[in-house]
């Protein structure tokens, strides 16, 4: 029975039965206690807490589930899982053991043809919970259940709770038999790997106080309804239904397994190694299909860096099996989609973009691979020259640090060569780096004094006085001075100063918007160059700067001016921003919320909420529709009102920002109406044109756009403009024909760049009759060991030794190694011949002592293998191993 039918069934039942089918859930938690989905019951969590009525008195759903807590047990057992679906139903108060009990055996006991599962009452056992009489007597006397066949367990394995305070209850679960060559009789709790759990039900009857997780946990009393929450493991059960020996072999995780293994040339089940890499890669795949489906993009937090680190686990695996660097997750994740989508439909809706972003993240771990993986390498080779075991924390560093190698995957290597890492000495290192961060940033904007001065200037000078709206000039008053992170009386020439001042026309950075720069002036006396802005507290404004010249002391009189010329430019850029927010909007709708930005002089970025990429035409027509509304001259209007009534009026609240009672509004007509506290331009037309750059994307869910504005647009023009007038000379083409014109040249260039590869090729492949001819004997077998003519990748040396294979005939054993190295990537080809096999001579075998030579890894058929690594000063050494391993044989 396929998966999508086991699906389809338990839904049907459970529906015939007066259950509501409720969708899966989003993989992404609404609870802020979790973070994926890691059980069937989450989406229905408040209901059981009496935090929501819910909308019905039963439900079933199959869901969508994640979970990594034993990520590093995924194919090694029978059991494990990142993504797995929970078939459940669920009563609010409506049924309980009576009832969901004798439903559960019913459905999977029912025949096939009856609308069931049909599973043999022989081959299954029960338990429940040790003083659960209850639930024994209804399995004994109402379904059938022979009492040898109900066993009792403690809480560790039969009983329920959130693992806090709430509800809690007695399990009782359902285990198939698999049979006496999966282990001894004997029931559950004789043998677990052969008496498997199919279906857990959990009785919600109790409320618990605080202890232990799984125990040690007082009972608080009975819950004001007692409640049905049950799973069963949709793959688990497939793994029974269709006979086979994990949840790996089914038709869904299998087929994505199976292709696995065709694309890296090896045969699942011929090597236990292998198998285990296999299933991590089938696993994993489908479980960034589902994430990447959800919503979620790769990153180095929460749920990003749990789809960036099964995604690294599946491209790295993929490279192991292979022996190569080929790019395989385009065509698994159209095999996961494909087998998923019979449950999912949306997934083929949402095709491209799971592609786009899977196919994006292996591209950039590509790189980080090849040039980590080299480092990885020397600093194994240099513990184990050294006698060690341990791989230090501060080479785990560098290659974090560095190479943006996550800590996870320099485990498994370190693993793989039978070395342990300094955790501890790496976590430090982060912690380091984290605390020197935060030190630097601070120093960047806040000087290096520490907060408390800055909340004693505030104290005692009180809050600064903005005229910036309306001045760019002012008379101010030296309320404090800070050199070198203290308190100060007076600067002299050449010293870095921060100074506050009563009053000020100098915007502090904020709200995106860089700080203004400009000079403060004693008359006749003192200079002061401002070159950035800040407010540590809100209301006090700190002019960092260096003193030209002269002397500043506290209580002087200053000339505050700013350099009006960069005031304008970044107010251009800042209205600019507005402009386009709203072209944004009308484009994607309101879910287009901002996310971040910065103005500065004459040009912005601007960062939005969206799952996927504007496309070159959407963005076109982003900006013309902004600078169709910036040339009708729109006046910029500002208003200070209550939160209440510009939220009221339409008001967009921006993001990261907080707000006081009153605010301020600005308005473009009803274009735009925005609450923000940065200047602006009188009007429209100031912004000249509006130049968008291009857009990408900065994370999980969030795009960016970055433009020019003004004088600066218009040169940016300008310089396209020439460009594109050169081009048009050279090609000898109007400029209106030129998108065709370089069409046709680059089409050229390709065809000749295949001509070429094909040529290439083909003067590879000549060189198979004098190969073959070079032919030494290495005890049982001719070998031919040598590398391929240069310009061979790994598709010309498969087929130059598979040619040099067939000279050499069958009349005896015969074994071909060639090696190259495309891009600096040693690869390791071998082929050998029907004589070769039966004298126990395997491709496979060999072309891992080739490998392990070159410091990698490969696989393949008994008959030719591929394999590859990252030495290749190391590929004379690799063929010598191949010559004395067949010596030996």
């Amino acid at each position: 029975m396929e998966t999508a039918e086991i699906a389809r069934r338990f839904l049907s039942f459970f529906e015939k039965n007066g259950h509501t089918v409720v969708p899966s859930a989003s993989l992404i938690a609404e609870d802020p206690t979790l973070l994926l989905v890691p059980a069937g019951m989450v989406p229905f969590k408040p209901y059981f807490l009496g935090q929501r009525t819910p909308p019905f008195e039963t439900a079933t759903s199959v869901q969508k589930c994640i979970r990594t807590k034993d990520i590093e047990e995924v194919g090694k057992t029978s059991r494990h899982a990142t993504f797995f679906q929970m078939l459940g139903n669920f009563s609010f108060g409506a049924y309980f053991k009576e009832q969901a009990i004798p439903l559960a055996w019913e459905l999977v006991t029912t025949p096939v043809a009856d609308g069931g599962f049909g599973i043999d009452p022989e081959r299954l056992w029960v338990t429940v919970y040790l003083d659960d009489d209850e639930a024994a007597a209804i399995w004994r006397d109402k379904v059938g259940v022979r009492p040898e066949r109900i066993q009792r367990m403690g809480m560790e394995e039969n009983y329920w709770s959130m693992g806090v305070p709430g509800p809690c209850g007695p399990c009782s679960e359902i285990f198939y038999d698999r049979g006496p060559e999966y282990g001894v009789e004997g029931g559950p709790e004789a043998d677990e790997n052969r008496y498997i759990e199919i279906w857990n039900l959990v009785f919600m009857q109790y409320e618990r106080g605080e202890g232990g997780d799984k125990s040690g946990f007082p009972i608080l009393g009975d819950l004001p309804k007692k409640n049905i929450d049950t799973g069963l493991g949709l793959e688990r059960l497939a793994a029974v239904l269709q006979g086979v020996d994990n949840i790996y072999e089914t038709d869904i995780i299998g087929r994505v397994l199976h292709r696995a293994a065709e694309l890296a040339g090896v045969r699942y089940g011929d090597d236990h190694g292998q198998d285990v890499l296999l299933r991590v890669v089938a696993d994993h795949v489908r479980s960034a299909v589902m994430l990447v489906g959800d919503g979620v993009k790769p990153g180095n937090e929460k749920a990003g860096y749990v789809l960036r680190r099964i995604l690294r686990r599946s491209i790295r695996n993929m490279r192991l099996l292979s022996g190569t660097d080929t790019a395989y997750m385009h065509d698994l994740t159209a095999v996961s989609i494909d087998a998923m989508k019979d449950i999912y439909p949306d997934l083929a809706d949402k095709a491209d973009v799971i592609h786009g972003v899977i196919d994006t993240e292996e591209a950039g771990f590509a790189d980080t691979l090849r040039s980590g993986t080299t480092l990885f390498t020397r600093a194994a080779e240099r513990t184990r020259h050294a006698g060690g075991t341990v791989f230090s924390g501060s080479d785990a560093f560098q290659l974090h640090d560095t190479y943006g190698f996550p800590i996870d995957l320099t485990l498994e290597m370190a693993a793989e060569q039978g070395l342990t890492v300094d955790e501890t000495a790496f976590r430090e290192l982060m912690q380091r780096q984290k605390d020197t961060a935060k030190a630097d940033a601070k120093a960047k904007k806040l000087g290096n004094a520490d907060v408390s001065l800055y909340a004693q200037l505030l104290e005692g000078a009180g809050a600064t006085d903005f005229l910036g709206y309306t001045d760019v000039l002012s008379e101010s008053a030296v309320r404090g001075i800070v050199v070198g992170g203290v308190s100060s009386p007076a600067a002299r020439e050449g010293e870095k100063v921060e100074i506050v001042l009563d009053r000020t026309p100098f915007y502090a950075e904020s709200g995106g918007q860089l700080a203004d720069t400009g000079t403060l002036t004693v008359e006749g006396r003192a200079v002061v160059d401002v070159e950035d802005v800040q407010k540590p507290l809100p209301g006090l404004f700190v002019h960092r700067g260096t003193v030209r010249a002269g002397e500043i002391a506290v209580d002087d009189t200053v000339h505050a001016a700013i350099d009006t010329g960069r005031r304008h430019a970044i107010e251009r850029s800042h209205s600019a921003t507005h402009l386009i927010h709203s072209a944004l909007r009308n484009a994607l709708g309101p879910s287009a919320g901002q996310a971040g930005s910065e103005n500065s002089p004459g040009r912005l970025r601007f960062d939005f909420t969206a799952d996927n990429a504007l496309g070159e035409s959407r963005l076109s027509e982003v900006e013309e529709e902004v600078n169709t509304v910036l040339s009708g001259d729109i006046a910029v209007r500002t208003e200070e009102k209550t939160l209440d009534e510009a939220l009221k009026m339409g008001a967009l609240a921006m993001f990261g920002e907080k707000y006081g009672d009153r605010v301020r509004v600005v308005e473009m007509s009803d274009y735009s109406v925005e609450l923000c506290g940065g200047t602006h331009v009188p009007s429209t037309a100031r912004l000249g044109i509006v130049k968008l750059l291009g857009e990408s994307s900065t994370g999980s869910g969030v795009r960016r756009v970055e433009a020019l504005v003004g004088v600066d647009a218009f040169r940016r023009l300008s310089k396209e403009s020439a460009l594109v007038g050169r081009i048009s000379e050279q090609l000898k083409s109007p400029r209106e024909e030129l998108p065709e014109r370089i069409d046709s040249v680059v089409s050229r260039l390709r065809a000749a760049e295949k001509e070429i590869e094909r040529l290439r090729a083909a003067q590879v492949l000549q060189a198979a009759g004098s190969i073959a001819e070079r032919a030494r004997r290495h005890g049982p077998a001719l070998v031919v060991a040598e590398q391929a003519p240069e310009g061979a990748g790994g598709d010309e040396l498969r087929a130059l030794a598979a040619d040099v294979r067939g000279r050499l005939g069958e009349a005896e054993p015969a074994v071909v190694a060639l090696t190259a190295v495309p891009k600096d990537r040693p690869v390791v080809v071998i082929a050998v011949n029907k004589a070769a096999q039966k004298a126990g001579i395997k491709a496979g075998d060999l072309v891992g002592v080739a490998a392990r030579a070159l410091g990698g890894g490969g696989g393949g058929k008994p008959d030719i293998a591929q394999g590859g690594g990252t030495d290749a000063s190391k590929v004379d050494e690799a063929l010598r191993a191949v010559e004395a391993r067949v010596a030996g044989a």
